[in-house]
């Protein structure tokens, strides 16, 4: 995989990363090697103090070890979802017991496995910065969808239920901006992956299927039988536009 271009050196020049790794020199090393493509990083050392600093700084990217003193890094990602939207990339061991379902569903977007290749962590990170930074487009400019309670305004980027305001991680906007986009017409798992991470599906990924229950937690009143993200059996997924209206569901799920 090639360096970084200098355009895209520039356009990384406005992101900060904070990298909480306990192995000060692995973490010296990841550094230097991001800061010579363009990033900005910081570092944190420990679990029970990379709260905060995730919190208050509020980094565009956190690359989060597994393993950490204090606290660990599931739990991490556990105690700032709610309040810190930007991607959180894991890091783990070959050896560390590290569930991917749990990760994703804490609020993970990605991880990497240790021994760390310096290429490989610099591809996600391109990846997840690109789909965390919203595309200048008219589209966008202009884009607000409306389906009776549920607003979503690409140009904010916020999804809006009852007029309550939403919270979500990157990912799930970008999942619900896509299917939301497609109203009425089905979308399967292969499809769904390729456009939001760019790459071709592996046929073992299950984040399309872990993000989709975690939006229906989120939006439907009753996740087991959604109305507005309905399951076609055998093809994908249906975002149904009037299923998010008043006689469907008449109770807000989020209170």
């Amino acid at each position: 995989m090639p360096e970084l271009t200098n355009t895209e050196q520039t356009n990384f020049q406005y992101h900060t990363i904070l990298l909480v790794e306990d192995d000060r020199k692995l973490s010296a090393v990841i550094c230097e090697y991001l800061q010579q493509q363009g990033l900005s990083m910081e570092t944190e050392y420990r679990g029970d103090t990379a709260i905060e600093r995730i919190l208050t700084l509020q980094p565009d990217l956190v690359i989060l070890d597994l393993m950490l003193p204090g606290l660990d890094g599931l739990e991490v990602c556990r105690q700032v979802r709610h309040s810190y939207t930007q991607p959180i990339l894991m890091l783990t061991a070959k050896d560390e017991d590290f569930d991917q379902v749990v990760g994703l569903e804490l609020g993970a977007d990605d991880y990497v496995i240790k021994p760390v290749q310096p290429r490989v962590l610099l591809a996600r990170i391109r990846t997840l910065l690109r789909r965390a930074t919203p595309a200048i487009s008219i589209e966008q400019h202009s884009s607000l969808l409306h389906f009776d309670r549920l607003e979503i305004d690409n140009e904010a980027r916020e999804v809006r239920l009852d007029q309550h305001l939403v919270e979500l991680t990157t990912q799930e906007y970008e999942m619900l901006y896509l299917l939301a986009r497609h109203a009425g017409k089905v979308l399967n798992r292969n499809a769904i992956f390729e456009a939001l991470s760019g790459i071709e599906y592996d046929g073992l990924d299950r984040s399309v299927d872990i993000r989709i229950s975690r939006l229906r937690k989120l939006l439907e009143l009753n996740p087991a039988k959604p109305t507005g993200i309905k399951t076609v059996r055998g093809q994908g997924y249906l975002f149904v536009a009037s299923g998010w209206s008043d006689h469907q569901q008449v109770e807000h799920p989020l209170c």
